[in-house]
């Protein structure tokens, strides 16, 4: 078989990609160690819990907005997306967003107010509107420049293109955004044009989504006649909003599919006609669309901001590890000049320096000898190891006729363990047969 050997730059390279596409953004809870701070600003340390620690490196790009003096012992929660260290092979955690972890301002606040509204059944089940199987008109509440918009009508146009849809734009960050929020939930309403409203934002902090928390959009959404869907945030994300619509979904693109009913079974027997044609569209489609997840994975490791992190934390370890070597050579030297001057103070360094190089000569070319005898030595017995394997090899055995038969990929070694009309795969030297069991004849003692 042939080797696919890797150099180790390549082997992180991969790696790397793996983890940054496979895994994508996520949260993590654990208490800081090790943290540092070098000259250049960027934020280095550990997140750990009680079994396990992994790396982190928050850039100067993105700590600088953190709005606490982050310490060892303390208890955050982060977002980050997971890489790879490569001039080490570290595997690490790289940090976008960090906040105290455990009961803060917001996070206190949050929890007060959903014990108060659900004491008050604002969360019951059965005070929810049912959504209507088959809206003609959808009306969206979001930002008009918000990735969330462009992600629901993608997923409307795929699922449910017959339907009419109607933006009720508003804001979805910031002190202005509740009222304005309110405002286009009651603008919806006086106009009854949608038979359903998808209320949706993209994923951010606590603070990026507090606006969906406050009490005014949760009575605006309790209040409403129509059927509201809220898809705010990525799936971790909880607000509210989630929880007094009468449907949450994790993710805007989900609030559009939740909506919506699902047209594909009756595009499914339309293109019962044309399964031919369709196989192959989807065949090449499915080759392009590993081509491109494969040139976008090439083209994230090639960003020139990756590469400036990459260079940044390399830097500021190189920085580290010159410091350490600049005074260890110091310490070195200044014993080594305090020696060698004593000694040329009373000898002359130019017989001794002839000797040597005499003496370098010789060993090189003893050197060059007896590699030569090492190489021709080791070559002989790779040869004589090499014809020793194969003559013990099963695949030698075959190549003399035998065979060599399996069940279920298992071996077969007795005729008790086949039955009659199963079948099995006789392995011969140059191939595979595959064959149904007609009879079994026990060997006769």
């Amino acid at each position: 078989m042939e080797k696919k050997i890797y150099t180790v730059s390549r082997l992180n390279q991969e790696v790397q990609r793996l983890l940054e596409t496979g895994f994508g953004t996520l949260w993590l809870q654990g208490e800081l160690s090790n943290f540092s701070r070098p000259a250049s600003g960027h934020f280095y340390f550990s997140l750990k819990d009680s079994q396990s620690q992994i790396r982190c490196a928050m850039f100067k790009g993105r700590n600088r907005y953190i709005d606490f003096k982050p310490d060892n012992g303390d208890a955050v929660l982060v977002r980050g997306k997971l890489g790879l260290y490569s001039a080490r092979g570290d595997f690490q955690l790289i940090v976008e967003h960090m906040e105290p972890a455990g009961a803060g301002k917001l996070q206190a606040a949050f929890e007060a107010t959903k014990r108060e509204l659900d004491a008050q059944g604002w969360f019951a089940v059965e005070s929810k509107q049912a959504i209507p199987p088959l809206p003609q008109t959808i009306g969206v509440v979001t930002s008009p420049t918000g990735a969330a918009l462009r992600d629901v009508l993608q997923v409307l146009k795929r699922r449910y293109r017959q339907a009419r849809i109607i933006i009720y734009p508003t804001l979805t960050q910031g002190k202005a955004a509740a009222p304005e929020i309110v405002k286009a939930i009651r603008r919806a309403n006086e106009r009854c044009e949608a038979d359903v409203l998808l209320l949706v934002r993209g994923g951010g902090s606590l603070e990026d989504l507090w606006a969906f928390n406050e009490i005014q959009v949760a009575e605006a959404i309790r209040t409403s006649s129509l059927p509201i869907v809220a898809g705010i945030g990525h799936e971790v994300d909880v607000t509210i909003s989630d929880l007094v619509s009468d449907l949450r979904a994790p993710t805007p693109s989900a609030a559009a599919e939740l909506a919506t009913p699902d047209t594909s079974s009756l595009q499914r027997r339309v293109d019962e006609a044309k399964r031919s044609l369709a196989r192959t569209q989807s065949q090449r489609l499915a080759a392009l669309t590993q081509q491109l997840a494969q040139n976008n994975a090439r083209l994230y490791l090639r960003h020139p901001e990756n590469r400036l992190r990459e260079q940044a934390q390399r830097v500021d370890d190189l920085d580290q590890r010159l410091l350490r070597a600049v005074q260890q050579q110091w310490q070195k030297n200044a014993a080594s000049v305090k020696s060698t001057t004593a000694r040329l103070a009373a000898h002359s360094p130019a017989l001794k320096l002839a000797r040597l190089d005499d003496r370098v000569l010789g060993l090189t070319a003893r050197l060059h000898n007896a590699a030569n005898r090492q190489h021709a030595s080791a070559a002989a017995r790779f040869e004589l190891l090499a014809r020793t394997l194969h003559s013990v090899s099963p695949l030698a055995v075959l190549d003399r006729g035998y065979a060599i038969v399996s069940k279920n990929d298992k071996p077969v070694t007795h005729v008790g363990s086949v039955l009659p009309g199963e079948e099995i795969k006789a392995r011969l030297a140059n191939g595979e047969i595959q064959a149904i069991v007609s009879a079994i004849s026990p060997a006769k003692v």
